[in-house]
């Protein structure tokens, strides 16, 4: 019952609702967010809308991600990084009140987003065959520093995982995810300096525009890696955060096109999030076991505002079939599963 968009347009109707509902393989819609409309004082609109991206690299030796979020009432920036050997995981983040500085284009497909002070410069550069992450942070992690100048290869003809769902009647999510983005660059965290090459390293990007309801949960799960015989193999999937009768994110891509996947339920313990955890869809197209290996817990108290995010990574076996009925055989393709809740 997935319906797939094919036509451009406005992303709102003048009275603020979704002009369509669905997914697509491009992004196809103009995120004219000045159209939304949810409160009767409409200044106070500025104040609920969420807009962030998301960027994140999986290397050999570690993972590392990079974000610039406008939450209406505030910035988030933030970064961490994780070495797979030691399991050792760094994090730092600032609060901007009222997203001073934050710089976040209209679509995922022009300008640049970028912020910058005393204390940190992250700037996420959009060229027509690549994506480029900068990252200057001298102070991260009590003062051990942290650079990134890292290229995201985009093939030609790549797709991507689009979604437009409406949550209540007036709000909505608008959601772009890229995966297996071939990665090259540099990596410097403290004396650690790492050589990205793109036959061994991959990048995400995670778009996300839209109104949510104040109290929200979710689950996301993604992977980026390569098959034994180098083909790229990547994974998303989500469930939660509004109506996905229409629209749901859940797809598997190989070598950089979407292979669509109806409601794929997440099977886990709540609370043990250590435990394996299970991904079947109705169709008998996806059968994964999750075995986790790092809780990555951030948890935000400011006064009204709560979040709490199990960010769990692990290795994803098993099977998914294909479009063309292909099976592929998955093991220790290298991800993570999450559980969220926030008051926002």
């Amino acid at each position: 019952m997935q319906t797939e968009l094919h036509q451009p347009g406005p992303l709102l109707n003048p009275d603020g609702r979704p002009a369509q509902v669905g997914w697509s393989r491009q992004p196809l819609l103009d995120c004219n967010l000045e159209a939304a409309s949810f409160y009767a004082l409409r200044p106070l609109q500025r104040f609920r809308i969420k807009r962030w991206d998301y960027y994140a690299v999986f290397t050999p030796r570690r993972f590392f991600s990079a974000t610039i979020a406008d939450l209406g009432y505030a910035g988030n920036i933030f970064v961490y990084t994780m070495d797979f050997t030691s399991r050792d995981l760094h994090e730092q983040g600032l609060v901007v009140p009222l997203g001073k500085g934050v710089e976040l284009p209209r679509n995922s497909t022009e300008g640049n987003s970028r912020f910058e002070n005393e204390q940190v410069r992250l700037d996420f550069s959009l060229f027509p065959d690549h994506r480029h992450v900068s990252v200057s942070w001298p102070g991260f992690h009590d003062g051990r520093g942290i650079r990134a100048e890292i290229d995201l290869a985009v093939p030609p003809g790549s797709e991507s995982m689009n979604i437009v769902i409406p949550i209540g009647d007036r709000r909505f999510y608008y959601n772009r995810k890229i995966n297996c983005l071939p990665a090259g660059g540099s990596l410097q965290y403290g004396d650690i300096q790492e050589t990205l090459e793109p036959r061994t390293c991959l990048g995400s990007l995670d778009w996300g525009r839209g109104v949510w309801e104040y109290s929200s949960f979710w689950n996301w799960a993604s992977a980026s890696g390569f098959l034994p015989d180098g083909c790229r193999l990547g994974l998303n999937l989500g469930m939660g955060f509004g109506d996905l009768s229409q629209a749901g994110e859940n797809a598997v891509i190989l070598n950089n096109k979407v292979h669509k996947l109806g409601q794929v339920p997440f099977e886990y313990t709540s609370g043990d999030y250590m435990k394996p955890w299970r991904f079947r869809d109705g169709e008998g197209r996806l059968d994964l076991v999750f075995t986790p290996f790092k809780d990555r817990t951030a948890v935000t108290e400011l006064g009204i505002i709560t979040s709490e995010v199990h960010q769990m990574f692990g290795h994803y076996n098993g099977t998914a079939v294909m479009d063309d009925g292909k099976k592929i055989e998955i093991k220790d393709l290298l991800g993570f599963a999450e559980e969220h809740q926030a008051k926002w």
